[in-house]
């Protein structure tokens, strides 16, 4: 997969998920409600299933911005961990420098 595809994918997983959180967690409250209706729980159930599957919180990858890898990612900086020591090295990343004693 390149690296273009993998962040269209992923971008349209983000608008997904914040276009139906509000919908999806609606329906999650009547599902775990203790006093609703089996049928009212039933629908509930129905409608979060033809929601689209992207619009799940749980499927968002943290991705390296640069080369798009989704492994072994550092969130303060989003790079992998590759392209993490190669701008380290060049002292591209305020504060992060080589130990050494």
């Amino acid at each position: 997969m390149s690296k273009l595809c993998m962040q269209t994918r992923e971008e349209r997983r983000v608008k997904l998920t914040k276009k139906f959180f509000l919908k999806r967690k609606g329906l999650r409250k009547i599902i775990n409600d203790v006093n609703a209706s089996m049928e009212a729980k039933e629908l509930a159930k129905k409608k979060i299933q033809n929601l689209p599957r992207d619009s799940v919180k749980c499927r968002l990858r943290n991705r390296c911005w640069k080369t798009g890898r989704g492994n072994g990612v550092y969130r303060f900086v989003g790079l992998c961990r590759n392209m993490f020591r190669y701008h380290a090295m060049r002292g591209d990343i305020p504060g992060i420098r080589k130990a050494s004693w």
